[in-house]
């Protein structure tokens, strides 16, 4: 199964590591890394010391004696850069509105850096987990999608294929991978092989109009001897050339940490030439630290390029679980801690002698100190444990334990200094290394604080759980609930995936709705409480998944079908409506809003899905062209924003010092604006017999050879091209349109209003 992409920052201590000290910034797992005994030790016996997974999600991501770790500041993070430099940490990422610093740093190194001034809590980030389980319109292997969601009939009727449209990408990787996911083979293709074969765009493709190269802003960093690159980004580019092949590409990674994330969101979405100037962009990741109950960095990214025009689709998920009798299991909430008055013996014998306020989950009249959970054999139980209060505003410390069955042993532990850390988060993981099924129980410590309402979901990608003890929703407690993160944010279209063949809901398809108490975090300052709590519908809509790639990522019927590899999750579902909807915004859609409503208004319904876990329905391509073409639509109130785009490498250099005799520079000539000429246009009343009429402007420069950039009814302006050609629905229009020269715009752009009107 593909991508989840649940990159594990700000992550979980263990049964191993000691006791969190009062103010200790180091987390508990890293104070354990930092022993020379400890990091001596090859990864896997590390692994085992500090209770985390050995490779894949949940591990940390080491790199040549280097763990990947976020920093957070009480102030004056950017500052700090070069003291950070001078412990021997890298920079990856760093981030003014939240005051906190992605570095990668040396084993030895990390008591050094929790001691540089300023550094209010260190914590380790872990490997991601990501949300997957014609010759020219998108090659010859074609994604099964392209007819299950109408794409030729969409096709057919209106001629679009995404041309004037960027469409940009975050996952894992784009053209790093060695091997096939999983590893022990080659890998099918890599992007040459791609792009001669028109699965991509790119110099070397015989389609016209498909020359332009897939544009890498940020490649994959942390790469790993262990734990290598997939390409999952290039398999998506694959389905979103398949829908919308005139459309241009981009990528840029997602698995440089949370803030790195954030950062290559609004790198997309940026003016070039630093960004991509994204009309649409898609993920497949997910960060575990990502909060429950408001939007935290991520989401917060997303909300501002939503605002600025883009239209922004994610993965749902893959962590729906069922048990035996048809329940969704996934998730446990209570709206309010409930206070056992008592603990588990082993739990103050081996784990924190004060420990007497574990959660009842019973929400009945007796009390229940511990929650049973049946993990599967060979499988790795992740818990990823929240808590309702803010970021930068917690007040509550949880610590999460895990017992045998019988209770008489200790497995792990997940043990965060929470007011420290400022994240009302603990993740806990225990891999089952036995043949057979094994009952475990969850312990829940309050360690001080309040009685917040508390919620956790087990991150299993599809599978893992088998059962839980409490798998129904009882006394005002919620179970089964699993999408979280920025796949939550109103701001974002959450995708569920339905299977390529049989048309039904995946069983893993992440269920909603989200539960917002706080507003987004924007900076250091917690949140304030919502006046009303939000609750979020998701997922939005469902796309097709388990479609053909040319690599990517399993080949299900090696026999039967040699050589065809299958991209399962709403990992693939995502990238299919990315294509759509770029589609749409050629058609005339405006910004996600629009977008939004022209999908599930015209989604087809997915056979069996009780409820919204499919959203409002299966994406159909041809109605929701014809959404996007009809008017009155929704309005879209475009918000002019800037982009937060900090290079590390830029931080990097030093200023050279100045001469001795400083020489003032010559003035520089001013440059001349260019002027801007419309050459050709339609009539000021264009009749047509259908829902909407392409027209055709044509536009000049002097000085000659500017390029232009063209607004359209009042949205964001886009590069556009001197023969400008698109469809417009029924009503009245207006085009603004404005050339560039050596980095000067024409003060006043050339305007022509019109309108198109139904024959009779």
């Amino acid at each position: 199964m593909g991508l989840l992409l649940c990159a594990l920052c700000l992550l979980p201590s263990t049964a191993a590591a000691a006791d969190p000290a009062g103010g200790e910034p180091l987390a508990p797992s890293l104070q354990e890394l930092a022993k020379p005994n400890v990091r001596a030790l090859p990864p896997a016996a590390q692994a085992r010391r500090l209770g985390v997974a050995a490779s894949g999600p949940g591990s940390l991501i080491r790199q040549e004696g280097r763990v990947l770790v976020e920093a957070r500041f009480e102030s004056g993070a950017i500052a700090r850069l070069p003291a950070l430099r001078d412990v021997g940490a890298e920079v990856v990422a760093s981030s003014r509105r939240y005051q906190q610093v992605a570095l990668r740093v040396p084993f030895g190194d990390l008591e050094e850096l929790s001691e540089v001034p300023g550094v209010a809590a260190v914590t380790p980030v872990r490997e991601p987990v990501l949300r997957s389980p014609g010759p020219c319109q998108g090659g010859s292997v074609i994604s099964e999608g392209v007819t299950q969601l109408n794409v030729e009939g969409a096709r057919e009727a209106f001629g679009f294929e995404g041309a004037g449209q960027t469409v940009g990408v975050l996952s894992d990787s784009f053209d790093q991978a060695l091997e096939a996911a999983g590893g022990g083979r080659p890998i099918a293709t890599r992007l040459p092989e791609d792009v001669a074969a028109n699965e991509l765009p790119g110099e070397a493709s015989s389609c016209v109009g498909e020359k332009s190269p897939v544009r890498e802003l940020r490649p994959y960093s942390p790469v790993q001897a262990n734990e290598p690159p997939t390409d999952e980004g290039r398999a998506m580019l694959q389905i979103v050339h398949d829908v919308a092949p005139r459309a241009k590409l981009a990528f840029n990674s997602a698995f440089n940490g949370e803030l790195a994330f954030a950062e290559g969101i609004e790198r997309l979405a940026a003016p070039a030439p630093e960004g991509a100037e994204a009309d649409v962009i898609v993920d497949d990741v997910s960060y575990f630290g990502e909060p429950f109950f408001q939007d935290g960095p991520v989401a917060a990214s997303v909300d501002k390029v939503v605002a600025g025009g883009v239209t922004y689709l994610t993965a749902a998920g893959n962590d729906n679980l069922f048990d035996a009798e048809g329940n969704s299991i996934a998730s446990w909430e209570t709206h309010a801690f409930r206070d056992s008055g008592e603990c588990p013996i082993k739990i103050r014998q081996e784990g924190d002698p004060n420990a007497h306020h574990c959660l009842d989950f019973n929400p009945g009249a007796s009390v229940d100190p511990t929650f049973g959970i049946t993990v599967e054999p060979g499988r790795t139980l992740t818990v990823d444990l929240q808590w309702a209060e803010p970021w930068y505003g917690v007040g509550t410390d949880l610590d999460a334990y895990l017992l045998n069955a019988n209770e008489s042993k200790l497995l792990t532990s997940a043990r965060e200094d929470n007011l420290t850390t400022q994240r009302p988060v603990e993740i806990l993981q225990w891999e089952n290394k036995s043949t057979s099924e094994a009952e475990v129980q969850l312990v829940i410590n309050r360690v001080s604080g309040g009685t917040p309402p508390v919620k956790f979901i087990l991150l299993e990608n599809g599978r893992g759980v088998s059962k839980i003890e409490y798998s129904h929703s009882s006394g005002g407690d919620i179970v089964g609930p699993a999408v979280y993160g920025h796949a939550g944010a109103a701001a974002a279209i959450a995708l569920g995936a339905v299977n390529y063949k049989s048309g039904t809901l995946e069983p893993y398809s992440s269920r909603g709705p989200v539960t917002h108490y706080f507003g987004p975090v924007k900076g250091t300052a917690p949140a304030a409480r919502l006046a009303t709590v939000a609750v979020i519908p998701k997922p939005d809509v469902a796309a097709t998944d388990c479609g053909r790639t040319t690599f990517f990522s399993e080949e299900p019927q090696p026999t039967k079908e040699p050589g065809v590899w299958r991209f399962c999750g709403t990992s693939a579902a995502a990238p299919h409506a990315a294509g759509v909807a770029a589609l749409m915004m050629q058609a005339g859609a405006e910004c996600s809003a629009q977008v939004a409503s022209g999908l599930e208004r015209t989604a087809l319904p997915v056979p069996g899905v009780l409820g919204n876990a499919a959203g409002a329905g299966l994406i159909e391509a041809k109605g929701a062209l014809e959404a996007a073409l009809a008017t009155p639509r929704p309005k879209c109130p475009v918000t002019p924003v800037e982009y937060e785009v900090e290079d590390p490498e830029t931080e990097k250099r030093e200023t050279p010092p100045a001469p001795e005799t400083p020489v003032p520079p010559a003035p520089e000539k001013a440059k001349a604006p260019p002027s801007t000429v419309i050459r050709s246009h339609p009539r000021k009343v264009v009749r047509t017999r259908r829902a909407a009429a392409r027209v055709v402007f044509r536009f000049a420069s002097t000085p000659a050879g500017a390029s232009f950039r063209c607004q359209v009814d009042g949205s964001r302006w886009r590069g556009c091209t001197a023969v400008f050609s698109r469809w417009f629905g029924l009503g009245r229009h207006v085009l603004r349109v404005q050339a560039r020269s050596g980095g000067v715009l024409d003060p006043t752009p050339a305007a022509y209003r019109f309108k198109v009107v139904r024959s009779r």
